[in-house]
């Protein structure tokens, strides 16, 4: 063994088994490409804004008192999806306007189509639609609506020559990806010709700024007759984080260290954590797994304050937590900012000793304040999501109009 061999070989066995197998499985995902086996669009789905297709055939406007039936196109969801929830809430809506709903999974990983619809039934069982698997195209829809950038390039791609087709829009999603390859699909997902409806004033905002693209704008809602205080005047103790281990826009990591730091501020204070389970803590926490939105709310209620982090669009975490007189720590941004107005909300620099330090702030104010958490949840404003979507079904019902009349001679 050469000197160089051989000091290679004590500089890998002075490191720890974890980041000798951190480092093997590294190298074996590039050899594997395994960030390629992640993209969520195939390549023949992909649409170019320059080169926009004209369509897999003729669309036909509806006939005259049948029910527009409108596909939903989504990625299939995991149970507890914020974004799906969102979406579905919409699709209520569309069916409390006359719309026949049909959820169409695109599937670009090739997974079990059953087993995803049973995810979707146990979840979502509010959720009443047909759920079927993409087709080679669009057809036998009224209109279609697209839910997140890879979806918008299949509407594009799919669609048929006339067929209304909208681009509902929660987070500007370039914001996932590193500038790249991804950023770009995502960015021109937005001049694809969709008609697109951006959720909240954030959203529209960046639509506008950076890539000129026109949006209908709808406000952010929140479910008050879940989330609302249980027991005024009860006592709370506490803090909360809904974990997202593989969401690095929802800030673990960071959430992490900045408790670690509160819980050596404030050791009696107990620390929930909810959503993704915890691993390796270096401070003692309470986990509570899946929770469902009552039990959710009823876990808000017995805290003091929680963290809310997100690096795009406002988390609806946020606004839940307010509603429940929990109050959240966010990180500080103007995107944060654009669509959480509420008195009570802890701005903090996204830093760990930033994050850690408001919430102690928050729990030091509560305890000299007994009804702080009803003043909370009182000064909560925003409407429920049926405002949300009721403009929705109508947005859809005027597209729906439009391509009707221009399809007449």
């Amino acid at each position: 063994m050469t000197w160089d061999l051989l000091g290679t070989w004590r500089a890998l066995t002075a490191k720890p088994p974890r980041e000798l197998l951190r480092r093997a499985v590294a190298r074996l995902g590039e050899r594997l490409d395994v960030a390629g086996l992640g993209m969520p669009l195939r390549s023949d789905d992909i649409a170019d804004s320059a080169a926009v297709p004209a369509g897999r055939g003729e669309w036909m406007p509806h006939p005259a008192g049948a029910a527009p039936r409108a596909a939903w196109v989504v990625i299939p969801p995991g149970p507890g999806s914020g974004g799906h929830t969102t979406l579905f809430r919409m699709m209520r809506a569309a069916q409390a306007a006359g719309f026949a709903n049909t959820l169409v999974f695109y599937d670009p990983f090739g997974s079990d189509f059953a087993a995803r619809a049973a995810i979707v039934r146990r979840a979502w069982p509010w959720l009443q639609c047909e759920i079927r698997p993409i087709g080679a195209d669009l057809s036998g829809y009224d209109v279609v609506v697209a839910s997140s950038w890879p979806t918008a390039h299949v509407v594009a791609t799919r669609r048929l020559r006339g067929q209304p087709a909208v681009y509902f829009v929660q987070d500007f999603e370039p914001y996932f990806s590193p500038r790249g390859t991804e950023y770009a699909l995502a960015e021109d997902s937005y001049r694809l010709g969709l008609r697109i409806i951006a959720l909240g004033d954030m959203v529209a905002g960046c639509l506008r700024d950076q890539t000129g693209a026109n949006c209908d704008v709808v406000p952010f809602g929140c479910d008050r007759d879940v989330y609302r205080v249980l027991r005024p005047g009860a006592p709370r103790r506490g803090v909360v984080l809904y974990a997202r281990r593989g969401t690095d826009r929802r800030g673990y990591p960071l959430a992490v260290r900045a408790l670690e730091r509160f819980h050596r501020l404030r050791p009696d204070e107990p620390i929930h954590v909810y959503g993704d389970a915890p691993r390796d803590l270096p401070f003692p926490v309470i986990a509570h797994g899946g929770l469902t939105p009552a039990e959710l709310n009823t876990l808000y209620n017995h805290a003091v304050a929680g963290i809310a982090l997100s690096f795009t669009n406002i988390s609806l975490v946020a606004e839940e937590m307010l509603a429940a007189g929990t109050i959240p720590v966010v990180n500080d941004s103007p995107l944060a900012r654009a669509d959480l107005h509420h008195p009570h909300v802890a701005w903090a620099r996204p830093t760990a000793a930033a994050i850690a330090t408001a919430l102690a702030d928050v729990v030091d104010r509560a305890r000299a304040d007994p009804a702080l958490a009803d003043t909370v949840a009182a000064q909560v404003t925003t409407a429920s999501w049926d405002a949300t979507g009721a403009r929705v079904a109508e947005i859809l019902c005027d597209e729906l109009a439009r391509a009707g009349r221009a399809a007449r001679p």
